[in-house]
């Protein structure tokens, strides 16, 4: 069986949407699967198939999972567990960030990191850990996985005419966006740095 049946296997399985929301989930507290390449990759196929019934599945099923491992997230942070409370307190940029706005601004510190490499797992354990109520939690945790799950779509949108639906293409894209917009957060976080001296 080669790579491209593979592939074509996965991105096209029934089992696809379901494995989907587990990873996704599964993401949240331990984020080392890698569901965002295969949403990506996902999309892009169905885009260049015009799929319009599978980018609807693919939104569904990324929301629901995004949403779910939120709030698996969110109770580990209120029972403060130990590693989470390390990913909380440490004093990376993105936790610190966080800190500060969460209590106020829960919204901006929600929605905004989940678009930084790690930065859903921080801001939702932080959300439990500061003692957020369920009440503010849950409607922002549904609009930054609705955010991030169209983000990831439109990925799959703009990538879809250049691979035109091939399972391969796909997943090399999935694979190559994720890496670019990893390498892009961390360049723009060490300029950020650099520029912190010269400010002073």
């Amino acid at each position: 069986m080669n790579v491209l049946t593979v592939c074509d296997a996965l991105l096209h399985s029934s089992w696809l949407l379901p494995l989907l929301v587990v990873m996704i989930a599964v993401d949240a507290p331990f984020p080392v699967l890698p569901s965002e390449t295969i949403l990506m990759s996902a999309a892009t196929t169905a885009f260049g198939g015009a799929d319009v019934g599978m980018v609807i599945g693919l939104f569904v099923a990324a929301l629901a999972g995004s949403v779910l491992g939120d709030a698996v997230v969110f109770w580990l942070g209120r029972c403060s567990h130990k590693l989470v409370a390390r990913t909380v307190d440490n004093e990376h940029e993105v936790s610190a960030w966080v800190r500060r706005h969460m209590l106020r601004r829960p919204g901006i510190a929600l929605v905004g990191a989940r678009f930084v490499p790690g930065g859903r797992l921080v801001s939702t354990a932080a959300a439990g850990r500061f003692g957020l109520p369920v009440r503010r939690f849950l409607p922002w945790s549904i609009a930054s996985s609705a955010a991030w799950s169209v983000y990831m779509l439109l990925v799959g949108l703009a990538l879809g005419p250049v691979t035109g639906g091939d399972p391969l293409l796909s997943l090399c894209a999935g694979v190559g966006m994720a890496v670019v917009t990893a390498a892009g957060f961390a360049l723009l976080s060490k300029l950020r740095r650099n520029r912190v001296p010269a400010v002073v």
